[in-house]
């Protein structure tokens, strides 16, 4: 009878054990498989992000391109949205890429894993991290909404989440922070000096009542101000946010306010959700990246904040023949101490990048200083080709 019960007890410990190991591993799946911590680079205090909008990849060389000159469509396919994304990896050498939706066209997506797998395989293939959040194309093939995020989570070198820890009741699938560190061995090593927030922002209204397009929920936007205000108690980072569909306050900008162009409308939610001024409320977000609407490009200040398109990127996306495919960087500067130490952020600038053939860099501008005086530079920057 000792035996046996040796045995239970042992077979007991051994689920146990079993059970734990792999809540952990489910843990760490859910925050990006463990991945490395983010944190700015120790030679020049720098944190750059690639932002990657609406690659709407399908079947790979199956799939033609849209909106292009007569003379590259016979040849032109999916695999030139990759080479586009690897120049970009090649050039710019980003810290950190963020996918902002459309990430795959489901309508002509034969197998939503394949197309995932091929689209975000040049930045798996550079093991640089990233991060993807949904837009309201990704979930239309084999896999719903749900499923997609979920296979995005599983991926190497990401930072994607499913959704938020500890967070029982929130809308959508791909709501989740980043803490971006100070630099190794600095006195601000172990804590966030730049916050990343991601949010989905839908796909299509599901309220009778209300056509067109998804919007950020009341679910999401109480998390948001939580969150904010967590790491707000810690330090004073500024913050970046990235999701889909941009917000209605982006019809606020004409040619007079805003860097870049606006050739198409505005294709936010028919209904104003009040993230915008959720955001300006919490006083941490300098710019919000957005993507969707494929021809707009600009990026304005409102209420402090900087209300930014990445640009079209992908050349199965709808586009304009002759207008360039384009992404967006953003490059985080921190303050060089008298004693050789790095402080905080200094400086968050963006520009873009066209894919032609010097990946010309245009629209350099400064969204937020900490020092504003000086707040625009007159030559472009950004890695050189």
């Amino acid at each position: 009878m000792a035996r046996f019960l040796l045995a239970i007890l042992v077979v007991f410990c051994s689920l146990s054990s079993f059970t734990l190991v792999n809540t952990e591993r489910i843990q760490r799946l859910s925050n990006g498989g463990g991945s490395k911590q983010l944190r700015f680079g120790r030679k020049k205090g720098e944190f750059k992000i690639l932002q990657v909008a609406d690659m709407h990849y399908a079947d790979g060389r199956k799939t033609p391109c849209e909106d292009v000159l007569p003379k590259q469509f016979s040849h032109c396919s999916d695999l030139n949205t990759s080479v586009f994304i690897n120049r970009m990896i090649q050039a710019e050498k980003p810290d950190f890429i963020v996918f902002t939706g459309d990430n795959i066209f489901g309508f002509d997506a034969t197998d939503a894993v394949a197309s995932m797998n091929a689209a975000f395989a040049p930045a798996i293939a550079s093991k640089t991290p990233w991060a993807a959040v949904l837009g309201n194309h990704d979930q239309e093939s084999t896999l719903s909404r749900e499923g997609v995020m979920k296979h995005i989570v599983g991926m190497k070198h990401t930072l994607s989440q499913l959704n938020p820890l500890g967070v029982d009741v929130i809308d959508g699938f791909g709501n989740y922070n980043l803490e971006v560190h100070g630099v190794e061995g600095s006195s601000s090593m172990n804590k966030s000096i730049l916050n990343l927030y991601f949010l989905d922002s839908g796909d299509y209204s599901t309220v009778p009542s209300i056509l067109g397009y998804g919007w950020i929920k009341p679910s999401q936007q109480f998390w948001f101000q939580q969150t904010s205000k967590k790491l707000r108690k810690k330090s004073k980072a500024p913050g970046l946010a990235y999701f889909h569909i941009p917000l209605p306050e982006f019809a606020n900008f004409d040619s007079s306010n805003f860097t870049g162009v606006r050739q198409e409308g505005i294709s936010s939610a028919s209904v104003n959700s009040g993230f915008f001024t959720t955001l300006v409320e919490a006083g941490d977000v300098k710019g919000v990246f957005s993507g969707h609407d494929h021809l707009n490009d600009f990026c304005g200040k409102l209420s402090g904040i900087h209300l930014c398109y990445g640009g079209g990127f992908g050349y199965h996306a709808y586009g304009k023949a002759g207008w360039s495919r384009r992404a967006r960087v953003v490059m985080v500067s921190l303050e060089k101490k008298s004693h050789g130490d790095w402080g905080a952020v200094k400086s968050i600038k963006t520009w873009k990048r066209l894919d032609d053939k010097h990946l010309t860099a245009i629209d350099d501008q400064v969204l937020w200083s900490r020092h504003p005086s000086g707040s625009r530079r007159k030559k472009p920057v950004g890695g050189g080709v």
